[in-house]
């Protein structure tokens, strides 16, 4: 058991309490985070890769059939192994958007293509339900059952915000416990059905949730009503019938009091370690806990740990997840010393044996050799960062140095890009933005204002632009005018009339008489001349 410092290379800022990890075709993912828009990664999904003890990140990328997949803080996570044709994939439900609202979508992220330099590109479908549907939340579970030749998705648990009617100014943004039902709900035809069983008495949050084939175990969690953690453990039991199906909960003696563990896999049975997370407000649980599923339940045996050091010692918060088989990842923060630059100190707890480490210039990795459907492993939903299932080899990965994160690089986009202030009224946060018009996908759409000598740039829907006018701006070389130069916000912008130019013919007068001509001689002229003289 070893505990390895890492060092982030210019990415320490984007690894914050709350985002999560994920795993596709082997290649580790963070999400949550506020994004690259210039980089056509607005969602914050970044590929991380450990190397020779240093963490780098690069943007990822999204197909153009994608929907919208806001950066979701606190979301409830479930990975779905490769079954019957279906690509490995992840649920996504619920979760806090960076401005503090509550999701209460589905999402549906895969894998759509591999480039030529390897670099990776997702396709994300938003699920819809039907039925009883789950309000948002954060900090609950979803996990996956099979029962008779069936699968279906397990909701538990969870917080929001109080309801809209019980709302006072006080209170307008305080959260409570969601109501204590288990919602099951089938992929294939979006029915989602809410169960209210009598064992689960008290919401839950923040809880560990582990499933094998019809059974899901409940562990811990946090109970926002007491303010409590207390030692608590469920197994609850689906049984996929015909017609309807049948749900039972048990209350077992050997829980554990704890909320936001880090779960880690040692392998493809179902054994796994429990390390961090709280036991109460302000002390961290600095044990380990072995736990394993087999068929008469559930066992929990003590490991031991790590030598920490004084930084994790003393620190009141940490985070961290799942780094691959028998390794586990860990940040705190660095209690607001001057001398450090970075918010937070990174290490690289190992429970392998010295042979089976990491080693010096190897990306850190570890196969996933289970591929059975019902052995899929539901990612403990943490108020903290934690991991999906352990990263592929990635070493001879051809993914180019030239799209790793650097702090240093980024542009201040306030100024510059899709993300300026257009105009006097310009509303457009790159932070809370979301897509309007249906040709948007990764940025806002602009138009371009023929004022001035050089022109500027604005935000369509801040001119309050029609989706069919936008377009119809957008072809052919038509000149527009913003907001602010005499542009017309309301209405379409009608072609000027083209009025053709009249003939003018000068108008012919009847019988127009001439005046009177008057034939003289050189003679008569020197006459005239000599008498007016």
């Amino acid at each position: 058991m070893t505990l390895q410092p890492l060092t982030p290379v210019n990415c320490a800022g984007l690894l914050q309490p709350g985002c999560s990890l994920l795993q596709l075709d082997g290649e580790l993912l963070l999400f949550g985070q506020k994004g690259w828009p210039k980089r056509s990664c607005p969602t914050g999904l970044f590929g991380i890769r450990f190397k020779r003890g240093e963490m780098k990140l690069r943007a990822i990328s999204f197909s153009n059939d994608s929907s919208y997949l806001p950066p979701l803080r606190c979301p409830a996570i479930c990975r779905l192994d490769p079954y019957d044709g279906l690509p490995e994939s992840y649920l996504i439900h619920g979760g806090r958007t960076p401005n503090n609202e509550i999701s209460s979508s589905l999402y549906l992220l895969t894998m759509d293509s591999r480039g030529s330099n390897r670099k990776l590109t997702l396709c994300c479908k938003e699920k819809e339900l039907v039925g009883e549907v789950p309000g948002g939340r954060y900090g609950h579970s979803l996990s996956m059952v099979q029962s008779r030749g069936k699968t279906a998705c397990v909701l538990f648990g969870g917080r929001s915000y109080i309801p809209a009617g019980e709302r006072t100014t006080e209170s307008w943004n305080s959260v409570v416990d969601c109501p204590p039902q288990v919602f099951l709900f089938d992929l294939e035809f979006g029915c989602s059905s809410a169960h209210t069983l009598p064992e689960l008495s008290e919401g839950l949050s923040f809880h560990v949730a582990l499933a094998r084939e019809d059974y899901v175990y409940f562990i811990g969690g946090h109970s926002f009503a007491s303010d409590s953690r207390p030692p608590r453990l469920f197994r609850l039991h689906v049984q996929l019938l015909q017609g309807s199906p049948l749900l039972s909960c048990e209350t077992l003696d050997t829980g554990i009091s704890i909320s936001s563990a880090i779960i880690n896999r040692t392998g493809p049975t179902h054994r796994y370690i429990i390390l961090g997370g709280y036991q109460a407000d302000s002390k961290k649980r600095t044990e380990c806990t072995t736990v394993s599923l087999d068929e008469t339940g559930i066992h929990f045996e003590a490991l031991e740990s790590p030598n920490w050091t004084q930084d994790i010692t003393h620190s009141r918060t940490w985070f961290g997840g799942s780094a691959g088989e028998g390794n586990i990842f860990l940040a705190v923060p660095t209690e607001g010393r001057s001398s450090q630059t970075e918010m937070h100190y990174f290490y690289l707890v190992s429970f392998q044996t010295e042979g089976d480490g990491i080693g010096e210039g190897r990306t850190l990795s570890c196969s996933q050799e289970s591929t059975d459907y019902d052995d899929s492993t539901p990612l403990e939903d943490s108020e903290e960062l934690y991991f999906g299932r352990e990263p592929h080899e990635l070493e001879d990965s051809s993914d180019g140095e030239e799209d790793t994160y650097n702090e240093e690089d980024e542009e201040d986009e306030s100024q510059t890009g899709y993300w300026i202030k257009c105009s006097l009224g310009c509303q457009v946060d790159p932070n809370t933005w979301e897509p309007y018009y249906s040709t948007e996908l990764h940025r806002p759409a602009m138009i371009f204002c023929s004022r001035g000598e050089e022109g500027h740039w604005v935000h369509a829907q801040c001119m309050e632009l029609s989706e069919t006018l936008l377009v119809s701006l957008s072809q052919g070389s038509k000149k527009y005018f913003c907001q602010d130069h005499g542009g017309l916000p309301h209405q379409e912008m009608t072609p000027t009339r083209q009025v053709m130019p009249l003939k003018r013919t000068p108008m012919k007068v009847k019988d127009k008489k001439t005046p009177p001509t008057i034939k003289t001689t050189p003679t008569k002229k020197s006459f005239f001349r000599r008498l007016f003289n």
